[in-house]
């Protein structure tokens, strides 16, 4: 398989709004990432397929394959990515989807979210594990 710039500098973004889409493709690119978009979690699961990604900025609700159904597939077919998801969405208070972002224990941005805090974000979840902490 192709791992073209798998550098570490490669994010997924999973949104299939238009217009976040392109604010999160300008913000990353401005911070030297390459960004490549998928419009749903199954354009995005076949992304994966091809090419190695540091990081996936997942939108939890997208059409034909939403992010707990593309997070649930990351974590069976590629672990080591499934550690590396942030996740957004707008509709944080709904109790299926807080039940799911409390057992999955990754970071979420919720939507609207500013440049600063997706900058933030994704340096965090990109930062290496602390194995303690002082």
């Amino acid at each position: 398989m192709g791992e073209s710039n798998a550098n570490g500098k490669s994010i997924l973004v999973v949104e299939d709004e238009q217009v976040i889409s392109r604010v999160c493709m300008r913000i990353l690119s401005a911070e030297g990432f390459e960004v490549d978009i998928a419009i749903n979690g199954q354009l995005a699961k076949d992304m994966v397929s091809k090419k190695r990604y540091a990081l996936c900025l997942i939108d939890i609700r997208t059409p034909v394959m939403n992010g707990m159904e593309l997070y649930q597939c990351l974590k069976e077919e590629h672990p080591e990515l499934a550690s590396r998801v942030l996740f957004t969405s707008g509709d944080v208070l709904s109790s299926s989807i807080a039940a799911f972002l409390r057992e999955v224990k990754r970071p979420y941005l919720r939507k609207p979210f500013t440049p600063d805090e997706l900058r933030t974000a994704v340096r965090k979840a990109l930062k290496p594990k602390m194995l303690a902490t002082s």
